[in-house]
This record gives C-alpha cells, sequence and structure tokens, in this order.
C-alpha cells in the first residue's frame, strides 16, 4: 500500500498535464479569434460617408452677368459701359462688378445710381461640408451683414419667392454726403454659389429722390439675371466657356 501511493501521485500529474495544455490552447485560440473578429468587424471598417459633389464649378463673368439693357435702364450714364470688375486672387471662387452713373438735368437736378453684383462659390469638402452647406452658411452670413449696415434707417428684410433656392430681399435708407440714399440688396443661393445684389439710389441738386419700392424692384430684375448667370455656359457649351480654337472653328465652319 505504501509503494502504490507514489506511483498513483505520478499517474495524476502526468493525466493533469495534457488538460492544462488543451486548455492553455483553447485560451490562446479564443483570443486569436476575438482579434479577428473586432478588426473586420462592422463598426472598425466604417467610414464617414462622401459628401456631394458641388453642383458648379466655376463662376460667370460678374461685368456679363447683368444684359447690356438692364445696365442702361438701372444705371443711366454710366461711367464705365462695360463695370468695373472688382479684384480677387481666385475667380473661380469669387468674382464681382460694379457700374455706377449720374444723370445730370442740369436745372431739373441729378439722379445718381450704383449697382453691384458679386458671387461666391464653394468646392465639397469631406471635412467642412458639401458646397451646398457652405453656400448656405455664407448665404445667412451675408443677409445678417446687409441687415446690420452702419447707419442703416429702417432696414426691412422679406424672403424672395422664385430666385435661386433662397432668396431674401434688404431695404433700408442710408444718409451719405447730406443726401438721402434708397438701398436694396438682394441676397440669394443657387446650389453652391451666394448671389450678392446690391443696387442704390439718390437725387442731387434738388432732385427727387427715388422710391424705396423702385430701387427694390430694380435691383430684383438684376438679381434674377445674375442668378440665371451661373451655370448658363455648363448648360450651353456654345456659350462663352468655349475656347477661342473652337469659335474659330465654328465661325469657320459658318462662313463655309
Amino acid at each position: 500500500m505504501h509503494r502504490s501511493a507514489p506511483r498513483l501521485s505520478r499517474i495524476l500529474a502526468c493525466a493533469a498535464v495534457p488538460v492544462m495544455l488543451v486548455v492553455a490552447g483553447c485560451s490562446s485560440d479564443s483570443g486569436d479569434a476575438k482579434a479577428s473578429d473586432s478588426s473586420t468587424s462592422p463598426s472598425a471598417q466604417k467610414s464617414e460617408p462622401a459628401v456631394e459633389p458641388a453642383k458648379f464649378t466655376e463662376l460667370p463673368d460678374a461685368c456679363a452677368s447683368i444684359a447690356k439693357k438692364t445696365i442702361e435702364d438701372l444705371v443711366p450714364k454710366s461711367k464705365t459701359k462695360g463695370g468695373t470688375p472688382g479684384k480677387s486672387s481666385d475667380t473661380t471662387s469669387r468674382g464681382g462688378c460694379s457700374w455706377n452713373g449720374l444723370d445730370d438735368n442740369g436745372v431739373k437736378g441729378s439722379q445718381y445710381r450704383w449697382l453691384d453684383v458679386g458671387f461666391t462659390r464653394f468646392d465639397s469638402d469631406q471635412s467642412l461640408g458639401s458646397g451646398a452647406k457652405r453656400a448656405t452658411d455664407e448665404y445667412t452670413k451675408q443677409v445678417s451683414k446687409a441687415q446690420a449696415t452702419e447707419g442703416a434707417e429702417k432696414p426691412a428684410a422679406k424672403p424672395v419667392a422664385a430666385l435661386g433656392e433662397q432668396a431674401t430681399a434688404i431695404t433700408y435708407g442710408l444718409t451719405k454726403s447730406k443726401e438721402d440714399f434708397e438701398y436694396a440688396t438682394i441676397v440669394a443661393r443657387t446650389g453652391n454659389v451666394v448671389v450678392n445684389v446690391t443696387y442704390n439710389g439718390a437725387g442731387f441738386a434738388g432732385a427727387k429722390t427715388p422710391s424705396a419700392a423702385d430701387i427694390l424692384k430694380d435691383a430684383q430684375k438684376a438679381a434674377e439675371e445674375a442668378v440665371a448667370a451661373v451655370g448658363a455656359d455648363a448648360a450651353d457649351p456654345g456659350k462663352s466657356s468655349a475656347s477661342p480654337s473652337a469659335k474659330a472653328s465654328s465661325s469657320a465652319s459658318a462662313k463655309s
């Protein structure tokens, strides 16, 4: 009996060794499986959805965005018929043009008019958002800025229907150099582009100040043309977006 005890202990010890190895092996396999599952899980592979592409990739020529006939009507005796282009280091993102003129009627006084059109375009950016969203933010800022014009008298804002995707008209009076001016600013958004049109007028030398209603009406006409100019070249490949060589070729074909 005393001799069998050591033998039994050795048998039990040997039997325990495989069990421990099996347990250790199972534990190792389980860990590897979890690591593999975590690396291939949907949450690990999930990425942010791509932002929608910008609708417009370029801007129109601001000085050509308003018809010449409209300029003649809104800014009689304009100093520069073709307008004065605004300065921009990136004409695909920002552009502008302005006109001003004094219609001198002698003893009957004079009428002054000033028109300015500006375009701001935004690209889509994965970290900043879509071009349309960024343009919407800029649209809101420009509306607020127009409403907060320093010295503005009786400022009023109202939505403008059927002009881009959203538009607001801001009207107010302003006294400059002892003359009473009437102002109208139209801010509109179409896709990823914000259009800003400002029009003002005053009567000099005893001439009557133009009515706020007339100034607003004319500003809205200019804004409609400016908004329509956005993307017009892309919609009509034969328009000003055509290269000089393509225009020359078309001209030659027409003559032949």
